[in-house]
C-alpha cells in the first residue's frame, strides 16, 4: 500500500460508529495528529483506543503550524489532519496548510468519510443534482436575500448557527426549505416546508445542535431565468430584458431588471 506524508482524515460528525476502519487505522499509524481541538480530538481517540500525540491546528495558528508541521514531515514524520467533527477544509481548517504542503512537494491524500452536507443531502428530495454551497450564510439580512436571488435556478445549500437560524428563515418567507440538524445523533430531525411555517415550529421546539439546511430551487422561475440570460448574452440592455420577460411570463419587470444587474 503506498504511503503518504499528510493524510485527511474525516471524523464522525455526531455519531461515533460512523468513523471508518481506515480512518481508526490512519490515525494510530501515524506520528502525528494535527487538529482543531486536543480535548475534542481526545475523546474520539480514547474511545478507540488510538495514543497519537495530537497538535493544536485552527483557524488562529494555521500559518504558524503549518511551518512547524512541515518541518515534522521534514524530518520524516506521518502525520494526520481532523477537523473536530466531520471533513477538513469543508468550513473547517487546513487549506492554508495543504496549500503550504502542495507546494512543498509533500504527498498528500485524503480519506473518504463523515460529511454532514452529504448525508444531510442524500435525505432530501431534490428536483436536479446539481447544488451550490454558500459555506455559513451572510451575516446581513441583505447579504442573505441578495444569495438567495441569485441561486434561485438551484438548490442553495448552507450551514447555520441555531441562534441565527429563525430569522434567517423569517427572511426566506414562502421559499420551501430543508433544515437538518443533529444529524446521525439521537435527536437527528429534517424538516422540509417554508421559511414561515419551519421558523414557527422552531419558535415553539427546542432548537439546539449543527444545522445544514438548503432553500430549493424555484422551479416555476427556471423558464424566466433561462430567458433573462439568453437576451443578456444576446446584448439586449437590462430595460428591454426586463420589459420582454416581464411580458411573455408576468413576472414583475422590477424584480426581473434588479436581477439583471445583480448577474
Amino acid at each position: 500500500m503506498r504511503e503518504f506524508d499528510l493524510y485527511i482524515v474525516p471524523t464522525p460528525i455526531g455519531n461515533l460508529g460512523d468513523i471508518s476502519l481506515r480512518a481508526i487505522e490512519t490515525l494510530k499509524s501515524v506520528d502525528i495528529i494535527a487538529c482543531e481541538d486536543t480535548r475534542t480530538t481526545q475523546k474520539l481517540l480514547n474511545h478507540f483506543d488510538i495514543k497519537t500525540k495530537c497538535l493544536s491546528y485552527h483557524k488562529f495558528n494555521e500559518k504558524e503550524r503549518s511551518g512547524a508541521l512541515l518541518g515534522l514531515l521534514g524530518e520524516g514524520k506521518k502525520i494526520a489532519l481532523v477537523s473536530d467533527a466531520g471533513t477538513p477544509l469543508i468550513c473547517d481548517p487546513g487549506a492554508v496548510l495543504v496549500g503550504e504542503l502542495q507546494k512543498a512537494g509533500v504527498k498528500i491524500t485524503a480519506l473518504p468519510g463523515a460529511n454532514a452536507i452529504v448525508t444531510f443531502l442524500s435525505q432530501v428530495a431534490r428536483a436536479g443534482e446539481d447544488f451550490f454551497f454558500a459555506g455559513f450564510l451572510p451575516r446581513t439580512p441583505a447579504g442573505i436575500e441578495k444569495l438567495a436571488a441569485k441561486y434561485t435556478g438551484t438548490d442553495l445549500v448552507f450551514y447555520e448557527s441555531p441562534n441565527r437560524l429563525i430569522k434567517t428563515l423569517e427572511l426566506l418567507g414562502d421559499r420551501q426549505v430543508a433544515v437538518g440538524r443533529e444529524l446521525t445523533k439521537v435527536f437527528e430531525e429534517v424538516k422540509v416546508g417554508t421559511g414561515t411555517e419551519l421558523a414557527q415550529f422552531y419558535l415553539e421546539n427546542v432548537l439546539k445542535g449543527e444545522v445544514v439546511a438548503m432553500v430549493f430551487r424555484d422551479t416555476a422561475r427556471q423558464p424566466v431565468d433561462e430567458k433573462v440570460s439568453l437576451l443578456k448574452a444576446k446584448g439586449f440592455s437590462a430595460k428591454d430584458i426586463s420589459v420582454i420577460v416581464s411580458e411573455l411570463y408576468g413576472a414583475n419587470k422590477n424584480e426581473i431588471y434588479k436581477k439583471i444587474c445583480r448577474l
